[in-house]
């Protein structure tokens, strides 16, 4: 590798790194992390060009790089993450608004030069769409079929590539955040223990199908956000502040998981008493609780630290004197 490339590489590395963990945590967005790193425009062109079958040695460097890193992030990490959401939620939902909101001065910067009329109208449509998605209860009562599992891998990796837009908050959405990041981290355990036979039916059920379906979401998504950033920038920047705005309103931190009543659906079947006694904590349904002044404190605190450590990764990220971090 030239030395002109090594500088490349490293923040490829980085930013990477950070789009795993981002993926791994409902509410961030790994777009953000990309853009807060100084490769996002360099990644986006990057697949436009790879897709296009145009091959540059710095598009494969940024590619190869951010996306190995980026899976190596999830793989390693998914279980960890997964277990924390659920059992101390509200920590982590605090955490999860704070580093969502540092992604929002990231996009007013990218937008300068773009305030006007198109970039508030289209903020204001963005934040009541996401202000609509929020009415819809998170949890692991949805399917959790291949289908549902490409869809889920579509709509991960097309919210991945937008900054602002959270993979991992949609999944939850659609109750497959938890199912996803359990089967990776059981296909890790599996591999670690040579059962290699216990791997068959995660990767049916899941790794095919959301492999398949981020494939599709990352090339789509891409080439569109391309497009649209050279030739709308004002109702797309404008978008991507109302998604990132909107998204805070889903995570309110005060919910924890909740055994489910005898009757209540989750996951597509009504409880009965064997069903209950067979039900992973990991599906269980949502719901708010009161929190006591302490946890409001501490979750003020985390709030807080979240959107410091967004602000001190845009900080690295920033290459030259006008904070273009992609130039």
């Amino acid at each position: 590798m030239s030395d002109a490339l090594v500088p490349l590489a490293a923040r490829s590395l980085i930013g990477g790194t950070l789009m795993g963990l981002a993926n791994l945590v409902p509410g961030v967005s790994g777009g953000t992390m990309l853009l807060a790193a100084g490769v996002y425009t360099r990644f986006v062109d990057a697949v436009a060009e790879v897709t296009t079958f145009r091959f540059r040695v710095r598009s494969l460097v940024t590619l190869a790089c951010v996306v190995g890193a980026a899976m190596s992030a999830i793989v390693l990490l998914a279980g960890v993450v997964a277990g924390l959401v659920v059992e101390h939620r509200w920590v982590m939902y605090s955490v999860f608004i704070g580093l969502t909101l540092g992604g929002a001065p990231i996009i007013w910067k990218r937008a300068a030069g773009h305030h006007g009329r198109a970039f508030w109208v289209s903020s204001g449509v963005a934040f009541a769409l996401m202000g609509g998605l929020a009415l819809i209860k998170p949890g692991g009562g949805g399917e959790t079929g291949i289908a549902m599992m490409f869809v889920g891998g579509l709509v991960g990796a097309s919210a991945m590539i937008l900054p602002g837009v959270s993979g991992g908050y949609l999944l939850l959405l659609l109750g497959l955040y938890v199912p996803i990041l359990s089967a990776v981290d059981a296909g890790k355990d599996a591999a670690k223990a040579g059962e290699w036979d216990a791997l068959l039916d995660p990767a049916l059920g899941v790794y095919v199908p959301v492999g398949v379906g981020v494939l599709v979401g990352v090339v789509g998504v891409s080439n569109l956000v391309r497009i649209l950033m050279k030739r709308a920038p004002a109702p797309t920047f404008g978008s991507l502040l109302g998604l990132v705005a909107g998204a805070v309103l889903g995570l309110w931190p005060f919910q924890a998981g909740r055994p489910p009543e005898l009757g209540e659906v989750v996951k597509g079947q009504a409880m009965t008493a064997e069903l209950l006694a067979e039900l992973d904590p990991d599906d269980y349904p949502t719901s708010f609780f009161t929190p006591t002044p302490i946890q409001i404190g501490a979750s003020i605190a985390l709030v807080a630290a979240g959107f410091g450590a967004t602000r001190l990764i845009d900080r690295f990220g920033e290459q030259n004197p006008r904070g273009n971090p992609d130039e």
